[in-house]
């Protein structure tokens, strides 16, 4: 029997073959449940499929028909995303995620917001450009640590903070967030945490604007 071998995976092609060929049984009569491995087998499939080409490509098992090939890891994660039942924004934002990066956080006109939530692990940093003439956001960045739902969130904050006054952002609620993304109730969290963000951010700034005032009052000499 050939075997894919990697430091994770020990996985007899054999087997996948069988579970590729095996057809589907019909259902029972009432009272009778399906049979619980072959439903197990063919939830597997897609992954089953996958390690097999892996597997033939390494081993250079070509045979007569080429290899189907193997989808990349972000296709994977989509997909699985997908399966979850998340909305098609979720999946945009997860795979194409907007202002990714970081500014310098001691830049006079930068407010830096990071926050987290203990209960699961998410950790989100939200940066701020400001305009310091007009008050208004010209920029955002954001680093986040966290699931699809915690990146899909901190991505639409990030977009929607952009363009607005300082009043105008503090006043975005975690619930619009969650009803653009229509997230389940267990990820609420992720777009508390983007709310959060946006006011510790905003916070930042103020707080910089406001040392930064106070010593150039201190600098100014007395008549």
């Amino acid at each position: 029997m050939t075997c894919l071998l990697s430091p994770f995976l020990f996985v007899p092609i054999a087997r996948l073959d069988t579970i590729t060929r095996r057809k589907p049984k019909p259902n029972g009569t009432r009272g009778e449940s399906r049979d619980a491995s072959y439903d197990s087998e063919l939830r597997a499939l897609p992954a089953a499929m996958m390690l097999r080409a892996a597997g033939r490509r390494l081993l250079g098992l070509g045979g007569g028909e080429a290899a189907p090939p193997v989808p990349p890891v972000a296709t994977v994660a989509a997909v699985a995303i997908r399966g979850r039942g998340y909305h098609e924004r979720v999946v945009d934002h997860y795979n194409n995620p907007r202002n990714v990066g970081s500014f310098d956080k001691d830049d006079a006109d930068v407010g830096t917001g990071i926050v987290g939530a203990p209960a699961c692990g998410d950790v989100m940093k939200l940066q701020i450009r400001v305009d310091e003439g007009s008050g208004r956001i010209v920029d955002a960045r954001f680093k986040t640590f966290g699931c699809g739902s915690a990146i899909a969130s901190s991505s639409v904050a990030s977009e929607w903070i952009k363009g607005k006054q300082m009043e105008e952002v503090v006043a975005i609620k975690n619930t619009e967030i969650a009803k653009h993304l229509s997230l389940p109730p267990v990820k609420l969290h992720c777009s508390m945490l983007a709310e959060d963000a946006i006011k510790a951010a905003v916070k930042d700034y103020e707080a910089k604007k406001g040392k930064l005032a106070k010593a150039e009052e201190q600098d100014i000499p007395s008549p």
